[in-house]
């Protein structure tokens, strides 16, 4: 498929709609992105004609619905170049799969160990790990991130040297500064020294490729809803030896072998993990969505993002006060900035009576946000539906409102 924005945008409904008599421009794809048809009309589809519980059905509807899922992990599993399958765990949300692997693989830890986050990690690749603290007596080591918005890999190796560290947890793309991380650099330096490594794939997932055999990650998370799919669908995948030597989550239906009053047993992975009536429409949705990403092509997308980004990274700069945040190396669709005399907030709003979505605040990441000596940044994201006109229009307006308000 050639890619052309225009054909691409026209696969969008919402992208006609209007906000206060102007059209719709959406640059807030990195807290969530919009559905191509393809999604929305294969879950109108699935609660239409196939629409069952799953997996302890025996009737046509049931089986119908079972396989619709389970092909759904399969595309997962085939999209992530994962070695099995079973190695593909739903969860509700990125958010969720991290619980899992704190709550679970965290239950293995041994106090004195060490978990390692970064300082530019969402609140949830951080907040979970201080739970983890609080009640196993664990350590929650931070590896800094230079003034330019990097990870410090000096700064990280020195936080490895004592072999306390059992797992470090970081993001593969940064939400506030779109500065993709080397992953498989810390992975080898995690296994060198005798850790494990979760990826935060949350926004990395939307604008690469991404091979979880490549990364080197143990433990990899994404959320559907970034994806151009629905909410309400995560993935975790793992090694499937990690799997199994991890305890269950939650407790419930589906997730069992056997049950008594005296004792139950577990299901074998994947449903070991998943307790109760899953996502049936989001994670049939997400599979949609993988298609669609799949039929424009990684390599088309990630061509019509690097000219996005530069054409932002040429005009954004021209607007009089105004200050882009970070300066990673290797830069994805995501831009926050701050503007003399101008709160971000105030930026958001008007911006949105022009039509215009961005987001503004802390972006789920504080620590990071005051790192950078900041209290809010406004931000504009990306997506494959996003044009250079519409970036030259959020930098217009950018101009006006400061006209307007300083």
């Amino acid at each position: 498929m050639t890619f052309d924005v225009n054909v691409i945008r026209a696969q969008f409904p919402i992208l006609s709609e209007k906000v206060h008599g102007k059209d719709l421009v959406f640059l807030d794809s990195a807290a969530s992105a919009q559905k191509p048809a393809a999604v929305i009309d294969s879950m109108v589809e699935t609660m239409r004609t196939q629409y069952a519980n799953v997996h302890r059905g025996l009737h046509w509807m049931s089986e119908r619905a079972t396989e619709a899922c389970e092909a759904a992990r399969s595309r997962v599993a085939s999209f992530l170049n994962a070695p099995a399958r079973e190695e593909i765990i739903f969860t509700r949300n990125t958010t969720e799969a991290i619980n899992l692997v704190a709550t679970s693989y965290g239950s293995l830890l041994k106090p004195g160990q060490a978990v390692v986050i970064s300082e530019m990690e969402h609140h949830a690749n951080l907040v979970p790990w201080q739970m983890l603290r609080d009640r196993a007596g664990i350590e929650l080591r931070v590896a800094p991130v230079t003034d330019d918005g990097e990870l410090d890999f000096e700064a990280l190796g020195r936080l490895l040297e004592d072999g306390r560290v059992a797992l470090v947890a970081v993001t593969h793309m940064s939400n506030v500064l779109g500065g993709l991380v080397d992953v498989r650099r810390v992975a080898d330096m995690a296994h060198a020294a005798g850790a494990r490594i979760l990826v935060d794939g949350s926004q990395a997932i939307v604008h690469r490729k991404v091979d979880v055999q490549e990364t080197g990650a143990d433990f990899y998370v994404f959320t559907g809803h970034k994806l151009y799919g629905p909410s309400g669908v995560g993935v975790l995948w793992a090694h499937r030896e990690i799997l199994e030597s991890m305890p269950p989550y939650q407790g419930g239906g589906d997730m069992i072998s056997t049950v008594s009053f005296e004792k139950s047993t577990w299901a074998q992975v994947p449903y070991k993990f998943e307790a109760g009536t899953p996502a049936i429409v989001e994670i049939i949705g997400l599979g949609a969505a993988i298609d669609w990403v799949e039929s424009v092509g990684f390599d088309a997308i990630t061509a019509h993002e690097k000219v996005l980004t530069d054409h932002a990274l040429k005009v954004l700069p021209e607007v009089p006060g105004l200050r882009l945040i970070g300066r990673p190396a290797d830069k994805g669709g995501v831009f926050s900035f701050v503007m003399d005399d101008v709160h971000p907030h105030d930026m958001a709003t008007l911006l949105d009576r022009n039509g215009i979505a961005i987001r503004a605040g802390q972006h789920c990441a504080e620590p990071l946000i005051r790192r950078l000596g900041l209290t809010a940044t406004a931000r504009a994201s990306f997506a494959a539906y996003t044009t250079r006109e519409e970036i030259d229009l959020l930098a217009g307006t950018l101009v006006r409102i400061r006209d307007m308000l300083v």
